[in-house]
């Protein structure tokens, strides 16, 4: 891959793509590229190293590839601002979408065959207000199926790999939306994070992730996993990035029960301010050393130093259920998914499948097309979830785990007291291979370990990345907050992206390794839809 900039000069495709979606804005503020030539420039891209998933070949990032409707709010964008329109600050600047967001008009799977060939017809709260930005949709990234996983294998429609090393994950769920944005196909994406999905594969793909403050960003239009714990949010290569999009995403809609009614806030002021002195960081002792590896352990370090040079005041805080957090997460979120899921059942939309023998009724109908349609994640999970909420066991179990969840709340709530912000390493490992933990659910679960407890308490958290650990993959920095304090995520990541870019001489993406082209990509550029 080839080096990126944080400041590009006007050039060809390679400098367009390599821009930050901030830069972008400027310069197409400017007039000194057109959006036009910006999506053209980024199909061109995913052309040349995506290809599909389970081709063997490629990133796989996307699952659609929506290139002419991209190039015609690119052009209409273009003409209104030729016109002297007023326009939104992302106005002409793409993004890709995890396939678990609703898009009117476009195919919308879920990472699920019981979805094959769905499209909906009505469009997400935050896809409404991508359109109204002037955004231009790339087209769908790949995902775990149903959001069910943290390493983008579970696909029906085969893995996404990580653009560092394309023979390992790039974490997961939402594998598609980190890997489009570390390979350079999107300048932005938008990802979901139930347990980790936004943040975890930000951590191995050396890139940024934010799961906002639940209720932050509406879940309207969000195919429910979890839905005390699914909150969608922004994916990007820098942390300002990251919050120009979510001032785009965020904000009150009256068609989510749980959507608060505070206001955005000023995000990408926060990220440019890079001044942390007197800020309080906690560093979380359960969530470091025992079961994260030496690379990511002296990363983090390195980074704490750093935060400490620059006037941050570094302590220690415990939060002792952190500890069981995992093991409430496998109880609640499971629970939840057999509820939503219930409702893929071959009556009303996506797959049908009947009984090729005997009798047609709407039980067999119903076990048929699930036991076709679901992977065998889901199917785990469904079972799990459904056992955990049945007779006799509910107290046991399901409210077992919701008690535990209080306290973990009751954990953030008295660090809180002692910092402003909680960190520590993202994930305990760096990107693993591909396939080498399909076999063993419980090691593949511990992915999250460090980022389940933000989703189990409602509060926001960011991965940007800290630096390469000795197997020369990226490491993710977390940074958590309490709810409804987004703007110190931003505060802090701001200023430790500038601190880590200033002593390494450039964005961690500058040195990721260059991705091999596919054979023609001329012969596959996805001026139409992709199937």
């Amino acid at each position: 891959m080839a080096p990126a900039t944080t400041a590009p000069s006007a050039g060809g495709p390679g400098d367009i793509v390599r821009a930050t979606a901030a830069d972008l804005a400027g310069r197409l503020a400017a007039g000194d590229v057109t959006s036009e030539d910006v999506v053209r420039a980024h199909l061109d891209r995913i052309a040349a190293v995506d290809g599909a998933p389970g081709d063997g070949r490629g990133v796989a990032a996307y699952l659609h590839v929506s290139g002419e409707e991209a190039l015609a709010t690119a052009r209409d964008v273009d003409a209104r601002r030729a016109a002297g329109e007023a326009l939104p600050a992302l106005a002409g600047v793409p993004v890709a979408v995890k396939d678990v967001v609703v898009t009117r008009g476009t195919p919308t799977t879920a990472g699920s065959k019981i979805l094959r060939g769905w499209v909906p017809p009505y469009d997400a709260t935050l896809v409404e207000r991508l359109r109204a930005a002037g955004m231009p949709l790339l087209g769908k990234t790949n995902m775990d199926e149903f959001a069910m996983g943290s390493s983008t294998e579970h696909s029906a429609y085969g893995p996404t790999r990580n653009p560092w090393d394309l023979a390992r994950t790039p974490g997961g769920s939402g594998g598609g939306s980190a890997a489009a944005v570390a390979a350079f196909e999107a300048p932005l994406a938008v990802g979901t994070d139930t347990g980790g999905s936004i943040r975890q594969p930000a951590s191995v793909t050396g890139s940024v992730g934010v799961k906002p403050t639940y209720g932050g960003v509406s879940r309207y239009g969000l195919i429910a996993m979890a839905s005390s714990l699914d909150q969608a949010g922004p994916c990007a290569r820098t942390v300002l990035d990251a919050a120009l999009l979510h001032e785009v995403m965020g904000g009150h809609d009256p068609r989510d029960a749980t959507s608060l009614a505070d206001p955005v806030g000023a995000l990408a002021d926060a990220a440019r301010s890079r001044d942390v002195r007197g800020l309080r960081v906690g560093v979380v002792r359960e969530l470091t050393g025992e079961g994260f590896s030496a690379g990511v352990t002296a990363s983090f370090r390195a980074a704490l130093d750093l935060l400490a040079d620059a006037g941050a005041e570094v302590v220690e805080v415990s939060c002792p259920t952190f500890a069981h957090a995992l093991d409430a997460y496998y109880l609640i979120m499971p629970s939840e998914a057999s509820s939503n899921l219930a409702r893929f059942d071959g009556m009303r939309f996506g797959l049908r499948v009947e009984p090729s023998e005997g009798p047609v009724t709407a039980e067999r109908v119903m076990a048929a097309t699930r036991g076709a349609g679901f992977g065998p994640e889901v199917k785990r999970r469904v079972v799990l979830g459904t056992y955990a909420l049945s007779a006799g066991y509910y107290d046991a179990y399901y409210g077992s785990a919701q008690k535990v969840r209080t306290l973990v709340q009751r954990d953030f709530a008295s660090s809180f007291e002692q910092a402003d912000v909680l960190v520590s390493p993202t994930a305990p490992t760096t990107a693993f291979p591909l396939g080498s933990r399909l076999d063993d659910p419980l090691a593949m679960y511990a992915a999250d370990i460090a980022t389940i407890p933000a989703n189990l308490a409602g509060v926001p958290g960011m991965s940007l990345p800290s630096g390469l650990a000795e197997d020369g993959l990226p490491v993710g920095f977390q940074v958590m907050a309490p709810a409804r304090a987004d703007e110190r995520l931003y505060r802090l990541g701001g200023a430790l992206e500038a601190l880590l870019d200033e002593r390494r001489g450039g964005p961690l993406l500058a040195s990721a390794p260059d991705l091999p082209a596919r054979p023609d990509p001329s012969a596959a550029r996805p001026e139409a839809a992709r199937a």
